[in-house]
């Protein structure tokens, strides 16, 4: 129940009581005292006096309580209106819209007071996202120089050693964990740029259906090494407004997962739909150990793996879905994954696309 009807009711009830009053007064005055002084005088009319307490009651004191009632209910409206815009505003507040302060009334009031240490807060909010993104990028860009050099001295030695050198097997794991750490520095830094409006991506016309089926084939040579089949199913001719290597990286990306969390001798199929009201939806579907109920609300959070990732055969960061989403957003769209352990975990992308 809202305050503004908790308020009425109990305004209601207030007036309801001081209306039971008047009526007792009127009553112990028109027809008690009343009654005396007709006894006193030596007539009595107790009919008439019962009438003069029902007339002023239903002529005086039931206007006056739906007038209070309703002047009340106007005047709550209007009293609690900035709570209304406030938490309209406020439900609107995400990590990229910190620096945009609620709307205040500057009447000083409590609610105007409130508002201000929201606004307050909210500043102090967006100044701690601040740093976090600003540490982010420099840590990100500081570890890309030692992460290449390593790199490249591992491989120049791997070039000067012996075929049969017993170090060779360890310098290729060093060089594996070093491409790994890149792969998390890389999206780490595209993902902050991203969240700090730093990365503007092209608007031209894209043939999705072609980048579906250049992602198939990749996909393919993926799935040989893990025995696992990849198919194409309905691939509808789509075009969108977009930019063309966000959505390479996009189908990559989830295709890259669908092979990888997927059993020997499994399965992943991909559908494009083109739907009514302009609006394309690419499906990507795989067998696989698949994710529980309980942890499909956070697979879009960055670093999070599920417990059946949590392989040593299995390569990952944790950021995959994150930028996946964060490309479908920035193109206008929304992405969800649903998935049954054991049987088929699929991801739905829907598009908007140029009308024909």
């Amino acid at each position: 129940m809202t305050i503004r009807t908790r308020l009425t009711f109990w305004y209601a009830g207030i007036l309801f009581i001081s209306l039971l009053i008047i009526g007792a007064l009127t009553y112990h005055e028109r027809v008690i005292e009343g009654r005396q002084r007709a006894t006193e005088a030596g007539s009595e009319d107790e009919a008439e006096s019962w009438g003069d307490v029902v007339q002023i009651i239903a002529w005086c004191g039931l206007p006056a309580a739906l007038i209070g009632i309703g002047g009340g209910w106007f005047l709550m409206r209007k009293a609690l209106a900035p709570v209304s815009a406030l938490t309209e505003a406020a439900a609107k507040i995400h990590d990229r819209n910190l620096h945009n302060p609620l709307p205040r009334t500057n009447n000083g009031d409590e609610i105007d007071q409130l508002t201000g240490v929201f606004n307050s807060m909210i500043a102090r909010l967006d100044n701690s996202f601040q740093q976090i993104r600003e540490f982010t990028l420099h840590a990100s860009h500081e570890l890309k120089t030692p992460l290449t050099v390593m790199r490249a001295q591992m491989e120049t030695q791997l070039r000067e050693d012996s075929p049969a050198d017993p170090h060779r097997e360890r310098l290729l794991n060093q060089i594996d964990e070093i491409l790994r750490l890149t792969k998390i520095v890389d999206g780490l830094s595209l993902l902050t740029k991203a969240d700090a409006g730093q990365i503007t991506l092209s608007r031209e016309p894209v043939r999705l259906d072609e980048i579906v089926r250049d992602g198939v084939e990749d996909a393919q040579m993926l799935g040989r090494d893990q025995n696992v089949t990849v198919s194409l199913g309905n691939c509808d001719a789509v075009t969108l407004p977009g930019d063309r290597h966000r959505l390479r990286q996009l189908l990559l990306n989830l295709t890259d997962n669908a092979v990888k969390y997927n059993y020997a001798g499994g399965s992943v199929k991909i559908d494009l739909r083109r739907l009514a009201g302009d609006t394309a939806e690419l499906r990507i579907s795989n067998t696989g150990p698949g994710i529980p109920a309980g942890m499909l609300p956070h697979v879009f959070e960055r670093f999070f793996r599920g417990d059946s990732s949590h392989n040593n055969a299995v390569e990952g960061c944790g950021l995959g879905l994150s930028i996946a989403q964060w490309i479908v957003h920035a193109h206008g769209g929304t992405i969800e994954l649903q998935s049954t352990p054991d049987t088929l975990t699929i991801v739905t992308m829907r598009l908007p696309v140029q009308p024909e």
